[in-house]
C-alpha cells in the first residue's frame, strides 16, 4: 500500500463508524438473519380459558357496591331446541313473543352466541376489576334459553342491564353498531335512564368502531317490541355491535383482540353512564 492509501484508510473508517454505515473490521449481517415471522390471530373459541385475558380497565375507575346485569344474547343450544325456544312468553305489552331465537352468523359459520359469550365474557372480567359485581342471564354458552322475558326480569336487582348482541342483515355492505332502546319505557323516570344509557353506549361505541347510521346520526333505535327491554325494571339497553355478515366486521368478531376492543368499549359506556 502507498504511504498516501496509508493515510486515508483510517478517516475511511472513521467515517465507516458513523450510524448507520458498517465500520473497518465488522461483519456483514448474515443472510441467515431472518426476522420472525408472525403468526396470524386465530379466531376466538368460547371454549378457551378466559383466564388468559388480562382486563385493561384504567386503575382509577371505582365501581365498587356497583351492579351490573349482562345479558349475552342467544344461547349455543337454541338451535337444536326449537320447541322450546318457539314457545310464546310475555313480551312486556300485554302481547307474546317467541322464547328466543338462534342468532345470527358470519359467512364462516361463526356463531353469534359464541361472539355474545365471548364478549361478555371480557366484560365481566373489565367490571369485577373495577369493583362492581356482576351478574350474567346465562352461564355458558352450550344451554337452552332463557327465554326473553326472564332476560330483562333477572336483572330487578341491578343498577343496570346490557345485552349483547350482532346485527346480521342480509346485504354484505351494511357496516356498523346501533344501541336498542324501550319507546316507551314503564315510568318516566326509567325511560329517561334508560335514554342516558343508551347516548352513554352510543358514543363510547363510537370511538373505536363505525355507527350504522340508519339508525340516526346517534345510531339509537327506539322500539316498543323487545320483550328482554319491556320486562326490565331497570336501565337497559341491547348493543348490536356490528354486522356479522360484513366481512371486515366478522373479521374483527372472530377475534379474541376484536371481542377485548368490544369489550372495552362497552365498558366505557357503562362507567360513563354511571
Amino acid at each position: 500500500m502507498s504511504p498516501r492509501h496509508s493515510l486515508l484508510a483510517p478517516l475511511l473508517c472513521a467515517v465507516l463508524a458513523l450510524p448507520g454505515l458498517t465500520a473497518c473490521g465488522a461483519n456483514p449481517p448474515s443472510a441467515t438473519d431472518t426476522p420472525t415471522p408472525v403468526v396470524p390471530e386465530e379466531r376466538s373459541n368460547s371454549t378457551s380459558p378466559v383466564a388468559q385475558d388480562t382486563p385493561t380497565t384504567e386503575p382509577g375507575i371505582d365501581l365498587s357496591d356497583r351492579t351490573v346485569d349482562l345479558d349475552p344474547g342467544h344461547n349455543g343450544g337454541n338451535a337444536s331446541h326449537p320447541s322450546e325456544i318457539n314457545r310464546q312468553v310475555p313480551d312486556g305489552r300485554g302481547g307474546t313473543k317467541a322464547c328466543n331465537t338462534t342468532g345470527t352468523a358470519t359467512d364462516s359459520d361463526y356463531p353469534e352466541t359464541d361472539f355474545n359469550w365471548g364478549v361478555a365474557q371480557k366484560l365481566e372480567q373489565e367490571l369485577e376489576a373495577a369493583g362492581a359485581e356482576v351478574v350474567m342471564s346465562r352461564n355458558d354458552n352450550e344451554g337452552v334459553g332463557p327465554c326473553v322475558d326472564e332476560r330483562g326480569t333477572f336483572a330487578d336487582d341491578a343498577d343496570l342491564m346490557v345485552s349483547i348482541h350482532a346485527n346480521g342483515s342480509e346485504s354484505t355492505k351494511v357496516k356498523g353498531f346501533h344501541v336498542i332502546v324501550a319507546q316507551p319505557g314503564s315510568s318516566d323516570e326509567l325511560e329517561d335512564d334508560s335514554n342516558r344509557l343508551a347516548d352513554a353506549m352510543s358514543q363510547a361505541m363510537a370511538g373505536p368502531f363505525t355507527p350504522n347510521k340508519a339508525y340516526g346520526k346517534d345510531a339509537i333505535s327506539r322500539r316498543p317490541d323487545l320483550a328482554g327491554l319491556n320486562n326490565a325494571s331497570v336501565p337497559a339497553v341491547i348493543v348490536e355491535c356490528g354486522e356479522m355478515r360484513n366481512p371486515s366486521e366478522a373479521k374483527t368478531m372472530e377475534s379474541q383482540s376484536g371481542q377485548r376492543k368490544y369489550a372495552e368499549a362497552l365498558m366505557q359506556g357503562i362507567t360513563d353512564w354511571y
